[in-house]
């Protein structure tokens, strides 16, 4: 072989490995799923009575996490391996409202101050009305990994996405609600009003709601799908309580004058998972309909504040809608994939003092530093003096930084 063509494999082989070592652009992690009942809970993914979470997990990542695939090729005699597709598998359903799951890429999502990153889902758009159709809203929530060890945990800080309804009247922040394990064995009570529905009493809950006409009711089954809806590996669980953000329901039934119900449930503007479509090519007569993805800049705190964020570290998608629509079912989001549109953006050098991770050294950090102190965590975010150690002598550090 000669040199030029040594020299011609050598850089082929460099900038595979480089290909293959580049970060990861698709979902490549999920942590944690814990769904609500629902009518597609243990078909999305399937699930058995009694299976270890872990196993659950594999099966989430099989469905909405991209699979790197490599292939094996010859040139100039050498045998060499490389990227040659990336794509996730099917797609994950949370069940009612509050049912969630927390992901992540392999490498933190930076902030470049435009569309970040986009969860797709499965929305569609009626063919009867072309300002909604299948549209079941998921709030995004963005965690930083403040302790430093790689899992979302309660060492982390996490800010909610402000989409369109966030700031809305009818948006109810701090809604809990509650789901009651069912009998399964429990006579079935079929609705006398739509023959699709054969159990109406079937999963009890409860809520704070503000309605006093919603504080209440029933998840009810119907014959399109007749598996167990509680979630087969939690059968050990009485209840699950979920805590949010509740937005406004948005279903509206279309139903003709044969008495056959038709819901659609309308877009909202943006900042949702499975609202609007993945395709950017529909257009519709208002325009082009669909999801651009998620600016790490709609960031807020617990009280509606802005915060700003270099990067984050971890995603949480929870169904946001507490609705049911006949004999469609309940209103459940549904998580397919999701890409870093920019996965090799380089992080920005780390602010001294800067320990909530916002890029600002402020009397926020105080706060911050004082619940990590108070936590026991030592973590290199918190270590303002970094003497190893965090304690008083880092406070005192911090408050001269903010006094500089």
């Amino acid at each position: 072989m000669s040199f030029s063509r040594n020299i011609t494999a050598l850089a082929f082989v460099i900038l595979s490995a480089l290909t293959l070592w580049a970060n990861h652009p698709w979902l490549s992690r999920v942590y944690e799923y814990r769904p609500a009942p629902g009518q597609f809970i243990n078909t999305l993914p399937v699930s058995r009575v009694g299976e270890p979470v872990d196993s659950v997990l594999a099966r989430c990542h099989r469905s909405i996490c991209g699979h790197v695939d490599t292939v094996s090729v010859t040139f100039h005699g050498e045998v060499i391996t490389r990227v040659d597709t990336v794509w996730a598998e099917s797609m994950i359903s949370l069940g009612g409202y509050g049912g969630y799951v927390i992901v992540g890429f392999d490498h933190p999502v930076v902030n470049m101050h435009t569309y970040d990153f986009e969860i797709q889902g499965n929305a569609f758009v009626s063919d009867r009305e072309t300002r909604g159709g299948s549209s079941e809203p998921g709030i995004v929530m963005v965690g930083v990994d403040m302790n430093g060890n790689g899992v979302p945990d309660d060492g982390d800080a996490w800010y909610e996405l402000a989409g369109s309804e966030y700031s809305h009247p009818k948006t109810q922040h701090d809604y809990t609600i509650t789901y009651y394990r069912p009998d399964e064995n429990k006579p079935r009570t079929p609705s006398h009003v739509d023959p699709y529905l054969n159990d109406t009493t079937y999963i009890r809950w409860t809520s704070n709601d503000v309605d006093p006409d919603s504080i209440s009711g029933y998840m009810s089954r119907n014959t399109a799908h007749n598996q167990p809806y509680w979630p087969l590996w939690l059968q050990d669980e009485e209840s699950l309580t979920f805590t949010g953000s509740k937005l406004r329901c948005n279903a509206v039934d279309l139903g003709g004058n044969d008495g056959n119900s038709y819901f659609v449930q309308y877009f909202f503007d943006w900042g949702y998972v499975d609202n609007l479509p993945n395709n950017p090519n529909f257009i519709s007569e208002e325009g082009s309909v669909y999801n651009p993805g998620f600016k790490i800049d709609w960031a807020v705190d617990e009280q509606g504040r802005h915060v700003n964020l270099t990067h984050i570290d971890f995603i949480k998608i929870y169904n946001a809608m507490n609705q049911y629509c006949g004999w469609t079912g309940e209103t459940s989001t549904e998580v397919a994939a999701g890409i870093d549109f920019h996965p090799d953006a380089v992080l920005p050098d780390i602010i001294v003092g800067d320990v909530d991770g916002d890029a600002e050294v402020s009397i926020s950090d105080v706060n911050a530093l004082i619940s990590y102190i108070l936590a026991g965590v030592v973590t290199t975010v918190a270590d303002v003096n970094q003497d190893g150690e965090v304690n008083i002598s880092d406070v005192n550090k911090l408050i001269d930084l903010i006094l500089q």
